[in-house]
């Protein structure tokens, strides 16, 4: 006997067909051999089975790769950013110890554009 709530009766067209246990939830499956073959709907359901077990394994190959690539990738950005900051600790301290000269320099550079191209102008109007 077979599980099934509020299963309605049906039949099959390969000869199988339930009824309802009038005392509980579950139904009764009786087997009618003279309409259908039933070895060849176990086959079938067999290679279905397997075909399923196969997609199931490939899937799950497949999960392991994408597992494995994002730990390596997740290794590498850790890498990485442990790289940026060495290497933003070790400029900081270039600023501390050579001093703020190079702002200064930025200042001076965008002034001297300034003044070329004020010149300029004064220039092309006469």
């Amino acid at each position: 006997m077979a599980k099934k709530s509020g299963a309605a009766p049906y039949r099959s067209s390969e000869g199988l067909s339930t009824r309802q246990v009038a005392t509980s939830d579950e139904i009764q499956l009786r087997i009618d051999p003279m309409h259908g073959d039933l070895d060849d709907e176990i086959m079938g359901l067999q290679k279905q089975v397997r075909q399923l077990r196969n997609v199931a394994q490939e899937i799950e190959t497949e999960a392991k790769f994408q597992n494995e690539f994002m730990n390596q990738l997740q290794m590498t950005l850790v890498k990485a950013q442990s790289g940026v900051k060495n290497n933003m600790r070790r400029l900081n301290k270039s600023i501390v110890r050579n001093g703020s000269n190079h702002i200064l320099h930025v200042v001076l550079f965008a002034l001297f554009c300034l003044f070329l191209v004020v010149l300029w102008s004064k220039i092309s109007r006469q």
